[in-house]
């Protein structure tokens, strides 16, 4: 029963051994410290897609899980700073009550042959008596900055106790107590209520894909909800906001605000290369708790505006709901005149055509493009700024939009309103991928002399004609071996129809499959011969059509441009969409990106830094110093042992303890007596 009752009352002392320990208290500090640079490398709290993109599903699951993507956040790291705030507490409790203790006390009570040990001692045989030489003592040991404090023993013996530096000792207490600090303004800024919330339920993160006034009560956070955020919001010229979008996991919270921002104009300036070389807003702030009149001020990148507490940031700028007048060209030779769409960034329209309901959604547009010239345009492109080699040029306005089908299934498109110069003609660029972690692949449409895609879409129109087709090819009379015109006319046909529904690839591929291998190369030959020459004397109708003399033969350029047409036909059947949306005009609204931040904690964790800075500077650049002075009669003079000793700067206080001595021996005259006795 007593060794029970025994190990029961030495458990609290485990504990308080096992928190307080050294080891403990640097591993925990090394794991926040990796935490924190890769919450620092890592970019936080980004949409979950972003980090599938960026590391693959494999490595996303297992980051994920880690906590990775919202490290100071993450349970772990919270847990880790309470452990060790708790740890650090600890070590202050059980430490820090003698270390005051210690700062005064004096030690009266050292004897002399202790004293004789001390590597910086010194001992004579005086003349005065005892109370003179310790009045003389203590006037050069205060003379040199130490406190002194005296006794006399019941032997006869005076001892003289001196310190200096007493503040070193604060240094432990204040580095100590500035880890504490800053872990507790860790634990704020990891927005502990917000997750205490989320744990019982009350609130919920939104998934949706929803405009703010659609978000429901759960998901919205009032502006004491949430101690510490950091969130974003877009704001168009001429509107305002008294929310942001707080990004968390796989979806945001609407965090509201107690006041209003209203973005009156927003303004950008380029570099000759076209990257932004500052940006900037001018906004209102609307309180009306507060002010009077709104609060007017420029934000600009690096200059944030603080108020009540939140710091709004210059973060970036992007389409503010610009309106596009576009359109919506065929491909696939629907007869009806080409529809005419209008709408903004960020809205969606339903558009019926032959392949089915689709809907247009406007993601964002850009009015300049700085892209990379080709090396073969370099020397034409006067436009063109930068180091030879490295040349880059503005190639206008471009817009994205996705089109989406009755299942769900979305493509992403990027228009370019301008021709673009490859190899010293002109192209409009219309790029599509399925999705966003793929690189865009390029339908090259090809400008005629004009500048316009006007006759490609009309040699399109043409070869979905059939009847027209039909008739083109019966006319020509052309002949082949084995074969009469009217089966030679079917076969053009077929080889037409198929290069429009599967291109040069489709026709390559029907080929062999139904040619006996031995006889698929020469077949092939021989069929893409036939559809060069039908699909030749269809763009000579063309010509025709546009003026060319009937004696008269296709120039160099027509032929180039008959090239390009066949090399942007054959593309169409990948191209999944059955117009080319073309970009006729705009009205650009621009849209200021502003990042608004509560930081809880900051000051709590500024008040640690300093306490850190000035306990490290205590401890490293002060050194706590004890000095004795023992005294006792002898044959009607006075024994002298002058000892000391410092917790650092051991050099340093050798040399002080020189200079003590020197001191000590004049005042106490021992300068003129013999040299000291053996110990």
């Amino acid at each position: 029963m007593t060794a029970v009752r025994s190990a029961r009352a030495a458990r609290p002392a485990l504990l308080s051994e096992f928190l307080g320990s050294m080891n403990l208290a640097i591993t925990l500090l090394v794991v926040v410290a990796v935490a924190s640079v890769i919450g620092t490398v890592l970019k936080q709290n980004e949409p979950y897609t972003n980090y599938v993109i960026k590391f693959g599903p494999f490595w996303f699951e297992v980051f994920r899980k880690l906590g990775l993507y919202d490290v100071y956040g993450a349970p772990w790291f919270l847990a880790i700073l309470g452990f060790l705030v708790l740890s650090t507490g600890v070590c202050l409790w059980r430490h820090v009550p003698g270390m005051l203790a210690e700062i005064n006390h004096f030690r009266l009570t050292v004897q002399a042959k202790s004293l004789r040990a001390f590597h910086s001692h010194a001992e004579w045989t005086l003349a005065a008596d005892p109370a003179t030489v310790a009045a003389q003592a203590a006037g050069a040991l205060r003379a040199q900055g130490y406190r002194v404090r005296s006794s006399t023993h019941e032997d006869g013996h005076t001892v003289l106790a001196a310190l200096r530096g007493s503040l070193n000792r604060f240094g432990y207490l204040f580095t100590h107590l500035a880890i504490v600090v800053i872990c507790v303004g860790g634990l704020l800024d990891g927005n502990l209520p917000l997750k205490w919330k989320e744990w019982r339920g009350e609130v919920k993160l939104e998934t949706r894909d929803v405009v703010a006034r659609d978000v429901p009560p759960e998901s919205r956070l009032a502006p004491g909800d949430s101690l510490s955020f950091r969130g974003n919001v877009r704001l168009p010229e001429d509107s305002s906001a008294n929310f942001v979008f707080l990004r968390l996991r796989d979806g945001f919270f609407v965090q509201e605000l107690p006041f209003a921002i209203e973005l009156k104009q927003f303004r950008v300036e380029f570099y000759p290369t076209g990257q932004p070389k500052n940006f900037e807003s001018d906004v209102l702030i609307h309180d009306a708790d507060r002010l009077k009149t709104p609060l007017a001020s420029t934000i600009k990148v690096n200059h944030p505006l603080v108020y009540r507490g939140y710091a709004i940031y210059q973060s970036d700028f992007g389409d503010g709901g610009s309106l596009m007048r576009m359109t919506a060209q065929p491909l696939l030779g629907q007869s009806a005149a080409p529809p005419k769409l209008e709408g903004r960034i960020g809205e969606k329209l339903s558009l019926d055509t032959p392949q089915g309901p689709l809907t247009l959604e406007l993601d964002d547009f850009r009015l300049y493009n700085i892209l990379p010239v080709p090396a073969s345009e370099q020397q034409a492109a006067s436009d063109a700024v930068g180091e030879p080699g490295r040349k880059v040029r503005n190639f206008g306005p471009n817009f994205t939009y996705r089109l989406r089908n009755a299942a769900g299934q979305a493509l992403e498109f990027q228009n370019f309103m301008q021709p673009f110069r490859l190899d010293g003609r002109s192209f409009f660029l219309s790029g599509v991928r399925g999705t966003p972690s793929e690189e865009f692949s390029y339908l090259h449409i090809p400008a005629d002399a004009q500048g316009t895609p006007g006759r490609f879409l009309r040699f399109t129109a043409l070869l979905h004609d059939r009847a027209r087709v039909q008739a083109v090819l019966a006319r020509a009379g052309t002949t082949a071996p084995g074969m009469s015109a009217a089966e030679l006319a079917a076969v053009r046909l077929r080889l037409v129809d198929l290069f429009l529904k599967q291109g040069i690839d489709g026709v390559i591929e029907q080929t062999r499959q139904r040619v006996p291998a031995e006889r698929a190369e020469e077949a092939t030959r021989f069929f893409l011969e036939v559809l060069r020459m039908s699909l030749g004397e269809l763009y000579v109708e063309l010509l025709r059509g546009e003026g060319l003399a009937a004696d008269a033969e296709p120039g160099p350029a027509d032929e180039q441009f008959f090239n390009d047409a066949l090399n942007a036909l054959s593309a169409i059947p990948n191209y999944g969409a059955p117009f080319w949306l073309q970009l006729d005009g705009f009205e650009q609204v621009q849209a200021s990106g502003l990042q608004i931040t509560k930081a809880g904690g900051q000051n709590v964790v500024y008040l640690g830094f300093a306490l850190l800075t000035a306990g490290v500077f205590v401890m490293f650049y002060t050194s706590h110093r004890r000095v004795w002075v023992w005294l006792a009669p002898e044959d009607g003079g006075t024994r002298l042992i002058l000892a000391g000793s410092g917790n650092r700067h051991q050099e340093a206080f050798v040399q002080e303890f020189e200079r003590l001595e020197a001191a000590v021996a004049v005042q106490a005259g021992a300068a003129t007596l013999p040299p000291n006795p053996p110990a």
